[in-house]
């Protein structure tokens, strides 16, 4: 399994896959085709806040991932969020979220990494537990900015 920065060519494939991931149960959001194809653009630029990886097995693309950047002042550290974690049915259960997750660690080894789950979410959640996650007890809350 290959582990590789996403590109331009990779996006209708990341897109299909982010359509999929966003009407599971996995996401409380919905999003939209424009939100998607953002994230998509902003993950293939030079974007500072935001990096896409893309899981390679045998030519093909088994899922993806999109990190967001921030600063934690809580610990004091930078922070790295892992905001989607998506592996195809197809290729679930060979290892390939743990194997990103240590990738990750490996990369922003003096960062905080964190995610969020959905409580329904038990394979993901086992997964993260097996590799050191632990819950927080926040609640998180969110103020959307209307369109202008």
């Amino acid at each position: 399994m290959e582990i590789r920065n996403m590109v331009k060519s990779d996006s209708d494939k990341i897109m299909d896959m982010m359509r999929v991931f966003y009407s599971s149960p996995a996401v409380l959001t919905d999003g939209s085709d424009e939100i998607f194809q953002r994230d998509i653009e902003n993950c293939v630029s030079d974007c500072p806040y935001l990096e896409g990886y893309v899981f390679e097995e045998d030519g093909r693309i088994a899922g993806y991932s999109m990190i967001a950047k921030s600063f934690s002042t809580e610990f004091g550290k930078p922070c790295v969020w892992i905001e989607d974690l998506y592996i195809d049915n197809e290729f679930r259960g060979k290892g390939i979220g743990s194997e990103f997750l240590s990738y990750i660690e490996k990369k922003y080894c003096d960062s905080i990494i964190r995610l969020e789950v959905e409580r329904e979410n038990r394979r993901a959640i086992a997964v993260y537990e097996k590799n050191g996650y632990r819950s927080l007890p926040y609640t998180e809350m969110k103020k959307i900015p209307k369109e202008q």
